[in-house]
């Protein structure tokens, strides 16, 4: 890269380094473009998120071209920062305000001289080719890695086999869950079948949330055995290898030092079988059991 490639590249390092406080009160209101839906905070000026016209995409491959010549080696390939330290322009209020290149475009051609930043030499076909550019990697922020939509439907979550879901439940369920008990109406409970099966593999016992005051059937139950004689009951608020801590009928909670041997303890939970499950839970079988519970009304 030559001197005056290095004093572009540094100089545009200058281009978003002014605080966000500053831009918004400095440059005004850009025009609002048709069919942009911009928001609007308190202070007046435009926020991320806004809705930009779509770019022309040769406008914008021209402006790649140029923005790796002039502005990469500061930026980055990605605008997040290059090797000479620029800042990231995704995250630039400058860049995230602009509209038609009103904010940036007079910064390139040397609005901040007496800040340090001296004008780059790109005419204004070339500078808004460049912010096209950067509005189209702006554009991605947000839906990268999102499925396409294209208006298709959405794909239906009930593609497991009812009858032999039941015979699963039969053998790894049926010893806790009834039908016809705590089970009964559960797809009119749970009438989205995605929530329904993101509900009973993780364990949802009788598939609804506890009340303030009730006990939760799913907490683990500890009993202590104290070397005195003593026998504590409760709810397990804690263990590890050192203490173990319990809540008492009462709603009071006892601390109880722990070595290998003392004291003994004792410890009852009624998720142990889900948990055991899910590391024997195959796809197949995960959506059987959905598809026979969503017959259940």
């Amino acid at each position: 890269m030559s001197i005056t490639q290095i004093g572009r590249a540094a100089s545009l390092a200058t281009l978003l380094l002014v605080p966000c406080w500053y831009v918004a009160a400095q440059a005004p209101n850009p025009p609002v473009q048709p069919g942009a839906q911009p928001v609007r905070p308190r202070n007046g000026g435009f926020v991320p998120g806004q809705k930009r016209p779509p770019e022309d995409p040769a406008k914008v491959a021209r402006g790649k071209t140029l923005f790796e010549i002039n502005c990469r080696g500061c930026h980055g390939a990605d605008l997040r920062g290059g090797d000479l330290g620029g800042p990231n322009l995704l995250r630039s209020q400058v860049a995230l305000s602009d509209q038609n290149g009103e904010q940036i475009i007079p910064i390139i051609h040397g609005s901040r001289e007496k800040m340090g930043m001296p004008a780059i030499g790109l005419n204004d076909e070339d500078a808004h080719a460049v912010v096209a550019y950067i509005h189209s990697v702006l554009a991605t922020i947000g839906v990268q890695g999102k499925p396409p939509d294209e208006g298709r439907p959405a794909p239906n979550p009930l593609v497991g086999n009812a009858a032999e879901g039941k015979a699963y439940f039969a053998v790894h369920c049926a010893s806790c869950h009834s039908a016809n008990g705590d089970l009964q109406g559960i797809a009119n409970r749970f009438s989205d079948p995605k929530k329904l099966q993101d509900t009973w593999v993780a364990g949802g016992d009788p598939w609804r949330d506890t009340k303030p005051g009730e006990n939760d059937p799913r907490a683990v139950k500890v009993s202590i055995s104290l070397p005195s004689g003593e026998k504590l009951d409760g709810t397990l608020v804690r263990i590890d290898d050192f203490l173990v801590t319990v809540q008492l009928a009462d709603g009071t909670q006892r601390t109880i030092s722990r070595t290998d041997t003392h004291p003994q303890v004792t410890l009852h939970d009624p998720m142990q079988q889900h948990r055991e499950l899910l590391s024997q839970l195959n796809d197949k079988d995960m959506h059987d059991v959905t598809a026979y519970l969503a017959t259940l009304k």
